[in-house]
């Protein structure tokens, strides 16, 4: 889908009928390579050599990702210097806005996932060690996937909100980095199917048939996924013959509800919302925020550090 190039803080209005917010974002978001050039962003990086020396990746991999987070509004490329004529990279607003999903993967990957290409530092709030909480952003209580009622809106069918990019794992090519910086995230979130299934599994999918009839999916490609959704504990067969997600497999509903948030926050169809959630306990429209788990504070991403700094 072709977007023009946007700093502003406008909403981006998608075609009537059209893929839609959710699809957008798992289309954009669901790469390692973005996610791991967003994650240095985040951190104060701006110039083109400063990420091809912290990352293992090519000019044009870099080059490409940077430019498609251009293109979306996530980066916006302005001049520093004009003889020789440079450029930086500067975080939007709508860039900035996707550290509570990059918090969600560091500590879902740093609890469920033992391997990595590199070590993945503790989390810090206000100096102390800390687990971001999914809250309510209306009443402050803990959420849990049961604590919600609702599902798509005007604009939320299974075929608008798939991802139209195929699988994009990075590379394994690059020595010592064989294992991913994000690797059963990528699993999760980098291939059309698994998104979509994933997202199945949240809305209640427990069936092969479940999941075959909503998606329209191959019953080959559902087998696969299930497949690899058992193999990373992420979903385990059930006694009924369905299958069900693990608590491995529901901790990482906060990574889906925050994406939902941002995707629908700046991509808009003109039917109206893909998702639409409310709190069972207060009975507000869901809007996912965290919160520390050590002092109950409600989470800023200038407050949240590494341990090592």
């Amino acid at each position: 889908m072709p977007l023009r190039p946007s700093v502003s803080d406008d909403v981006t209005a998608l075609p009537r009928g059209g893929q839609n917010a959710i699809g957008v974002a798992l289309g954009l978001l669901g790469d390692e390579w973005t996610l791991l050039v967003l994650r240095h962003a985040l951190s104060g990086t701006r110039l083109y050599g400063d990420w091809m020396r912290a990352m293992p990746i090519s000019h044009a991999v870099l080059a490409g990702r940077l430019g498609r987070l251009t293109q979306f509004g996530l980066l916006e490329r302005v001049v520093y210097s004009q003889r020789p004529e440079r450029f930086e990279y500067r975080l939007t607003r709508r860039g900035r806005g996707v550290w509570p999903i990059l918090l969600g993967i560091w500590s879902w990957e740093l609890t469920h996932v033992e391997r990595h290409a590199e070590e993945l530092p503790r989390m810090g709030h206000r100096g102390h060690a800390f687990e971001p909480v999914l809250v309510c952003g209306g009443c402050a209580a803990p959420v849990r996937p049961r604590d919600l009622v609702g599902g798509f809106g005007p604009s939320g069918t299974w075929a608008r909100s798939m991802p139209s990019a195929t699988t994009r794992r990075r590379s394994a090519a690059a020595p010592g980095h064989q294992d991913g910086f994000f690797p059963q995230t990528t699993a999760l979130v980098g291939n059309r199917w698994s998104c979509a299934m994933l997202g199945a599994a949240f809305q209640g999918a427990r069936r092969f048939g479940d999941f075959e009839r909503h998606l329209s999916a191959p019953p080959v490609v559902v087998a696969d996924r299930l497949r690899t959704f058992a193999e990373l504990d992420v979903v385990t067969a059930s006694a009924n013959g369905g299958y069900r997600l693990t608590p491995k497999g529901l901790a990482f509903f906060p990574v889906a509800v925050h994406t939902m948030e941002w995707a629908q926050r700046w991509f808009r169809s003109p039917e109206g919302p893909a998702l639409a959630y409310r709190h069972t306990a207060c009975g507000a429209p869901f809007h996912p925020r965290y919160s520390c788990s050590g002092c109950g504070e409600q989470l800023r991403g200038s407050a949240v550090q590494r341990l090592d700094q």
